[in-house]
């Protein structure tokens, strides 16, 4: 499916302070967790149609793990569409919203990383 998004980037971060600034873009961008696994540096967020006042018409599940490589951390993020009962949307998905909501979450993860 066009609109799933994979992307990797690497911080110079520790592995813990990536993790912890993930959790607070999840509370600024006000999401809601679904799973969260801090021994794995691993979670899951449900992102609603609204995220900071903008309306993006629809709803996006994201997932977020971050994996120590040296000094440095690699972040994975694999995020999709959800209907509105919360399933993956498998058609119908408006072009560029999930991709929308994973730069913004990239975005706000280097603002709080400071870089």
């Amino acid at each position: 499916m066009a609109f799933e998004q994979h992307q990797e980037k690497t911080y110079t971060q520790s592995t813990e302070n990536v993790y912890q600034a993930a959790l607070k873009v999840v509370d600024k961008l006000e999401g809601s967790t679904l799973s969260n696994s801090p021994e794995n540096f691993h979670l899951e967020v449900k992102f609603n149609k609204t995220i900071l006042g903008n309306v993006l018409g629809e709803r996006t599940h994201l997932t977020c793990e971050v994996r120590p490589q040296g000094a440095e951390s690699l972040v994975v993020i694999d995020a999709y569409p959800l209907d509105a009962v919360g399933r993956k949307l498998m058609f119908g998905a408006r072009k560029g919203v999930t991709a929308t909501v994973v730069s913004w979450f990239l975005a706000h993860l280097e603002n709080n990383l400071g870089k």
